[in-house]
């Protein structure tokens, strides 16, 4: 008998292996947990509808929303915008691009960025995920998920992405523009944007 976690050989009578300390009923597909980290925050309210933004937006996993469609099937929106707007799936993650953000927030805390990062009260990357910044805020009322935000880079500019947070991410743009954001998609900020992540924010300098 071997142990299904580690391989080791085991004696047939078995309940325990020897070299890795796992149940000799564990397996693999066992030993997988759910991602819990979001679920200690305190839900403030209930987000606003999405407003039409005629921004097209990649999938974290790579996946897009079509050629050429937009998020919200916006008529107005010209094909100059969207080219604007969209982020390509093949950017890599934790490349610095060597231009440099302020992300100056509410709780009178001021980070200088590069590359690509997390923002959260404890941010933890998944398995195999890289990234050049995780950047803890003090938020005692846990409106902000552990894990709450994804920032990166492309081409120049900022992008934000939330992280299927308790209470979402809210992107208010110079123009007035408000764009309640889809978890898992990506959205370019320029500087002066402001960015809502529960009961706290952050402006892009």
């Amino acid at each position: 008998m071997n142990c299904q976690i580690c391989g080791a050989e085991l004696p047939s009578d078995a309940l325990f292996c020897g070299e890795c300390g796992s149940s000799t009923s564990a397996t693999p597909q066992s030993r997988q947990r759910a991602d819990a980290r979001p679920s200690d925050t305190t839900v403030i309210q209930s987000l606003r509808p999405r407003q039409s933004t005629g921004i097209i937006s990649v999938s974290l996993d790579g996946g897009t929303l079509g050629s050429g469609a937009l998020e919200t099937g916006s008529p107005a929106a010209t094909a100059e915008e969207a080219v604007e707007a969209v982020v390509a799936p093949s950017e890599p993650r934790g490349a610095a691009s060597g231009i440099s953000f302020m992300l100056q927030f509410s709780t009178g805390e001021t980070f200088d960025v590069s590359g690509n990062g997390l923002i959260g009260r404890r941010p933890l990357p998944q398995a195999q995920e890289r990234f050049d910044h995780l950047i803890q805020i003090t938020d005692p009322g846990r409106s902000v998920s552990k894990s709450h935000l994804e920032f990166g880079q492309h081409e120049g500019e900022l992008w934000v992405s939330d992280r299927a947070s308790g209470n979402g991410t809210i992107v208010r743009r110079p123009d007035g523009t408000e764009i309640v954001c889809e978890a898992g998609r990506r959205y370019l900020v320029g500087r002066g944007t402001r960015v809502e992540i529960g009961e706290q924010f952050f402006v892009i300098a």
